[in-house]
């Protein structure tokens, strides 16, 4: 006998059934995923999205530090600096908690 030749056993077609279902299933799948597939202006909402829920905590951290560090006198700008961290703290979690829905 020869080890390496198969022998033929007619289960050709049952081969040939499963390589279709399997290449009609991908086939499937591609035609989905470029009916869902996303436009760029629906891309360039999202990114401006994450920017914004990034940087405007960040300038509000900002503003309200800078209004702090007016109102008393001893600061210098040491609130402004730490509510700048706050906010890309807070914008930083925003973006996280955006990316993960």
């Amino acid at each position: 006998m020869n080890a390496g030749v198969k022998p033929d056993v007619g289960d050709g077609g049952n081969e040939q059934r499963r390589l279709e279902d399997r290449i009609g299933r991908q086939v499937e799948r591609m035609k989905l995923a470029e009916r869902n597939r996303r436009t760029l202006l629906s891309q360039s909402v999202h990114l401006g999205t994450l920017g914004l829920l990034f940087v405007l905590p960040v300038i509000a951290g900002a503003y309200l530090g800078s209004w702090l560090d007016e109102r008393l006198q001893h600061f210098a700008v040491h609130w402004t600096v730490s509510m700048i961290f706050l906010g890309i703290i807070v914008g930083a979690v925003n973006v996280y908690f955006f990316i993960r829905e």
